[in-house]
């Protein structure tokens, strides 16, 4: 059951962090030197106009999250989340999750922010598969533990696209790996054939993460209402002759999620991002007849040609590949 969390909640949510904590060498609870604020949790973040859950079970404590203003306008922080080892995988994260989201967006968050030990593998992947990529630099905190956080976040609402740096490309593997293997599975031309193993999609975006650190990559993510759903790419790659040039590549958007303006927003953002990077000729190639191909020329790309039987179907059966081009204007 989730309730609101309450100061007398303080021996419950201290010996559950403790039991979580008690997982990882190295991290050391001390309450009174360190965490006063568990003492009375709930006053803490009233005072800071957020809000704190608990999850009960027979009795006792064994969840928790809560949520906060700040520290950037317009975005809320997500912190305290904890769920004994017993209640792993049974959604109770997720349904916690769920609940200070909901608060934050009620409360006018546009952003969410958390931020997670290095140590915490476990929950890396479920903030990843929850929307939140890793982003900016490391922290560091001079705690008895020697902590050292990550920095995750993801945009809340409507649909918004953005630039993914080395960490968030890292990050943002396990989801992107999900969203092409649906993409392949539903008949998109993306260079592989269904069924596609999650473990060689996820190869695919590792190679992608590593161009990305490596500046010849230009990868992009979309959101829709704080679900990550879409992603594109911008190959800087190219020979020295053509350095005002640039390739779009996998533009991928979730079969769940299309018909939203998803794609036309990737679209429209990588094409800014190409101006900006003085990239003012983009060339890109599309399965003939398909959704792409419609929504290119309604952006103004022009076909160059077709080359007939370019890329095989899981059947064997040739298809037709589509050349397009775009002059980009300043």
């Amino acid at each position: 059951m989730l309730r609101p969390g309450r100061d007398a909640d303080a021996a419950g949510f201290i010996a559950l962090i403790g039991a979580c904590w008690a997982e990882y060498p190295g991290c050391v609870l001390d309450i009174d030197g360190e965490l006063p604020e568990l003492r009375a949790l709930a006053s803490h973040y009233a005072a800071a106009g957020g809000a704190l859950w608990a999850a009960e079970r027979d009795g006792r404590v064994v969840g928790m999250i809560a949520t906060r203003p700040g520290p950037a306008p317009e975005a809320w922080e997500i912190g305290r989340l904890y769920v004994e080892a017993a209640s792993r995988g049974s959604g109770l994260a997720a349904a916690l999750l769920g609940a200070a989201e909901a608060h934050a967006r009620a409360g006018g968050a546009g952003r969410l922010v958390l931020f997670s030990d290095t140590r915490f593998d476990r929950a890396h992947a479920f903030y990843e598969k929850h929307g939140f990529l890793r982003q900016g630099p490391i922290r560091v905190l001079d705690d008895l533990s020697h902590s050292i956080e990550f920095r995750y976040a993801k945009p809340l609402r409507g649909v918004a696209v953005e630039v993914l740096d080395a960490a968030g490309a890292t990050s943002a593997q396990r989801r992107l790996a999900e969203i092409l293997v649906a993409c392949v599975e539903a008949g998109a031309s993306v260079s592989f054939l269904p069924p596609l193993a999650p473990s060689r999609a996820r190869a695919f975006w590792h190679r992608v993460a590593a161009d990305v650190a490596g500046g010849r990559k230009l990868l992009l993510a979309a959101w829709q209402e704080g679900r990550l759903v879409g992603t594109a790419q911008l190959i800087l790659d190219m020979p020295e002759n053509q350095p005002h040039r640039a390739d779009v590549a996998k533009v991928l958007v979730d079969p769940t999620a299309r018909r939203g303006g998803i794609g036309r927003a990737l679209m429209r953002r990588i094409e800014a991002e190409a101006l900006r990077l003085g990239r003012r000729l983009l060339v890109l190639d599309t399965l003939a007849g398909s959704e792409g191909e419609a929504l290119y020329r309604a952006m103004g790309w022009q076909e160059t040609g077709i080359i007939p039987g370019f890329a095989l179907d899981a059947a064997g059966a040739e298809h037709a590949t589509m050349i397009l081009w775009k002059r980009l204007d300043p």
